[in-house]
């Protein structure tokens, strides 16, 4: 298929295993901005490839489409980023999957002392949240996030 008269949705689900339904999902979360062709079809760029691929990857790394969205604004439209593009974005994202592996790190740590444990030492125990103290420091499991229960 000619580059010029762009890619058809159909083409693009084939080429990067996703389903037409998914690419159309992307499409509305601002993802994607494919054309109108005088038929009134859908067409996309080249380019849209590398970025649904990119989208599967970030997604399996846990990050959420709205941090993917707001990396994929930086890129050119219409064209194929360059790899300096893509080291860039690249660069913003590995600051983040540090942070993440630090905290799997943590709870992985966290846990191989839970597994042992026992439940016979409460107090000092990553889970245990006596009165709901943790509460104040947020959502979540927050010890096992990295905040220190008071003594």
């Amino acid at each position: 298929m000619p580059a010029s008269h762009g890619l058809t949705i159909g083409f693009l689900a084939e080429r990067t295993g996703l389903a037409v339904s998914a690419i159309r999902y992307y499409e509305t979360q601002g993802l994607l901005e494919p054309w109108r062709n005088a038929g009134g079809q859908r067409r996309f760029h080249r380019a849209d490839i590398r970025r649904l691929s990119f989208i599967m990857i970030a997604q399996k790394f846990g990050f959420t489409l709205p941090e993917i969205r707001a990396q994929l604004d930086s890129l050119p439209n219409g064209r194929t980023p360059t790899k300096q593009d893509w080291t860039r974005l690249s660069e913003g994202f590995r600051t983040h999957l540090d942070q993440r592996i630090a905290t799997l790190e943590k709870l992985r740590d966290s846990l191989d002392g839970c597994i042992g444990c026992g439940c016979l030492s409460l107090p000092s125990c990553a889970l245990y949240n006596a009165e709901d103290m943790a509460a104040k420091h947020g959502q979540g499991p927050r010890y096992l996030m990295g905040d220190e229960p008071e003594t």
